[in-house]
């Protein structure tokens, strides 16, 4: 009887995905509380209009910049960490053949397959260093493109998702009626980025929409309030 091939699907973008949901979420938050805030202390949509896309300038560099060092951080460090190990395999080829065998020891493998399988790994260095990197020292490649594309990725996403907030000021004249669009607007908007997160990182999306709504509501709510006692 003819079988079904088996295909396994994996989700394998989860850096790029990782990125967009860092800006994505600052990005719907911060002008959205900064210009709840502005709304509760001046009285024209021009002032916040002007403030918030300063901000959102200013927010996307700063967080793509950020991304763009974290990238580059991990990427140096994996260097820094691989010569290390080629360095060891050369000066102490015994300690890192034994610690080669202690990775396979703990899947209660006879000594003799250890044995093998040991000599067969130390007799490419490269394919040595490639297996210590990963399962002594938990590390993976980094991709060489990855500091920009973070960079790119996580800036654009907080463009994105800083208009969404400040889109009502731009169409609406009156400055209460422009904030409760955007509470609308924002507040719908982060419950749905908050569940389309949950369903791409595993965690249950309802609970992840209803979490990310509540952060964005309050961060709003306090700013809001603060500039009301202030001014």
């Amino acid at each position: 009887m003819p079988q079904t091939p088996h295909i396994e699907k994996h989700f394998t973008a989860s850096e790029t995905v990782r990125d967009i949901v860092i800006g994505m979420s600052d990005g719907l938050t911060v002008p959205f509380a900064l210009a709840a805030g502005l709304s509760g202390a001046v009285e024209g949509t021009g002032v916040i209009i002007t403030a918030g896309l300063a901000e959102v300038a200013a927010g996307s560099i700063a967080m793509g910049l950020g991304g763009y060092l974290a990238a580059r951080t991990d990427a140096e460090h994996y260097a820094k960490e691989r010569a290390s190990e080629v360095r060891e395999t050369i000066e102490i080829p015994e300690r890192e053949a034994e610690e080669v065998a202690e990775v396979f020891r703990q899947y209660k493998l006879p000594d003799e397959i250890v044995g093998a399988v040991v000599r067969a790994i130390r007799g490419d260095q490269k394919r040595w260093v490639d297996f210590m990197m990963k399962f002594e020292l938990g590390l993976e490649e980094p991709d060489p493109k990855r500091a920009s594309r973070s960079a790119r990725t996580i800036a654009a996403s907080y463009v994105l998702g800083g208009l969404i907030p400040l889109l009502p000021y731009f169409l609406l004249r009156s400055v209460h009626v422009a904030l409760a669009a955007s509470v609308v607007v924002t507040l719908t908007a982060l419950l749905v980025f908050g569940y389309i997160k949950g369903t791409f990182t595993g965690t249950r999306p309802l609970r992840s929409a209803w979490q990310t709504g509540v952060v964005g509501g309050l961060a709003a709510a306090a700013a809001y309030t603060l500039a009301k006692l202030i001014g």
